[in-house]
């Protein structure tokens, strides 16, 4: 499997999302070229600030491999991470961290600021972007272009 196969899956799990009216994002953790763990944005369905995709993938991965800590996994997640997620990922101590569309209102991995490559930090992953990115971008444009419409119809009819 590639990495373009990691991510779309997470792209699949992320339109999982967007049915259930959540921001269509998806994450899926890797380990030995195996998918282990996966998730999919759930705030609002789970009334969880934390569950984003990558955490809810984290858990997924950990409750599988009976433990929290995940070395040697990689983690494909469609938009770049937050400040959160990225949190989650140094603790879970995730090698790899591959993402689709950057995020340049809470991303972390070089938008808004760069924490991985923050030298004080104990724990480091390798982070890449740009894996399918178009598609995770198209995915988030047409998700909130739709809300934008259903909200200015919503406005129009009061």
């Amino acid at each position: 499997m590639t990495d373009e196969n990691f991510m779309a899956r997470a792209i699949e799990l992320a339109h999982l999302a967007a049915s259930k009216g959540e921001v269509p994002v998806g994450a899926v953790v890797v380990f030995d070229g195996k998918i282990v763990g996966e998730g999919f944005n759930q705030p609002i369905s789970l009334n969880d600030a934390t569950a984003h995709a990558e955490v809810v993938a984290l858990r997924d991965a950990g409750r599988r491999l009976g433990n929290y800590r995940l070395p040697g996994c990689e983690l494909f997640v469609t938009l770049e991470p937050c400040m959160m997620c990225t949190g989650a990922i140094f603790h879970a101590r995730i090698s790899r961290v591959v993402f689709g569309a950057p995020d340049p209102k809470t991303g972390v991995a070089g938008s808004v600021l760069d924490l991985y490559k923050v030298p004080n930090l104990n724990h480091h992953a390798r982070i890449e972007g740009g894996v399918l990115a178009d598609a995770c971008a198209e995915q988030l444009r047409s998700f909130f272009a739709h809300r934008r419409a259903a909200a200015k119809r919503q406005k129009e009819m009061e």
